[in-house]
């Protein structure tokens, strides 16, 4: 799983101009909107939103559009729009596996940003299962760096809950895998540890990597940021293998 937790490290520093650019506030409202609409406007009740909110308020996300996508979500003030999920899957430049998460109302829309992206920047859009075996869905837990925080203390908090591994990211903080079911135990005995945590979702891992050299590593972020600069795409997942040494030389 190291390649996994490279991305991880590399798309957590990646956040930071997502947020600037004002697209993952877009994405996150998105994301509570859906969740309201999916399960009910109660955050108690309906633990995917109560995440959903959680992440949008670690990113910054005002309140009051948080409140607005719950209630347009929930159907509490009418209007609100049906989004749909669809999966496209794809390869990047060097035969790296890619798995497009998106949220639309426009399936042909969605399907065409999507294909732009990928061909515009040397990938190519597969069949339906061309690479999805490659990928399994857990759910994803984030913990930020904290003073004296290690990874045993993670794993005795969350193990009974039904962690499956912890991994050490470095400054991108902690990465805690689980079964998607197992999610919200894995978070609430987080909580009750008294350990804060950044976002709890469910998401694709790879069971394979591919090791990439600091031009194939700019390739594969290239298209990945194509794919992420459009609005229907929630969501980018790659088997990409990025080594400390590369990520050290694409920092330089």
């Amino acid at each position: 799983m190291a390649g996994h937790s490279k991305w991880a490290t590399t798309k957590h520093k990646k956040a930071v101009i997502d947020a600037k650019r004002g697209k993952l506030f877009a994405k996150l409202v998105k994301n509570v909107e859906v969740a309201a609409r999916t399960g009910g406007p109660d955050p108690d009740g309906n633990p995917t939103l109560y995440d959903a909110i959680q992440k949008a308020k670690k990113n910054s996300v005002p309140n009051d559009n948080i409140d607005r996508a719950v209630k347009r979500g929930g159907g509490i003030d009418g209007g609100g729009v049906a989004y749909e999920t669809l999966m496209y899957e794809g390869y990047a430049p060097g035969g790296v596996a890619i798995l497009i998460e998106c949220l639309t109302d426009n399936k042909n829309r969605a399907a065409s940003e999507v294909r732009v992206a990928l061909t515009r920047n040397g990938g190519v859009l597969g069949e339906a299962g061309s690479v999805g075996y490659l990928f399994s869905r857990k759910g994803v837990i984030m913990v930020p760096t904290a003073d004296g925080l290690t990874e045993d203390d993670l794993l005795m908090a969350v193990l009974d809950a039904g962690a499956e591994e912890v991994n050490d990211l470095g400054e991108g903080g902690f990465e805690i895998l689980c079964e998607p079911t197992d999610l919200v135990a894995v978070r609430t005995a987080l909580q009750e540890a008294g350990i804060d945590y950044d976002s709890a979702e469910a998401g694709f891992q790879p069971s394979t990597s591919v090791p990439v050299d600091a031009e194939g590593a700019r390739k594969v972020f290239r298209v990945v940021e194509a794919l992420e600069d459009s609005d229907e795409v929630q969501n980018v997942y790659t088997n990409v293998d990025v080594s400390d040494e590369v990520l050290a030389e694409l920092d330089d």
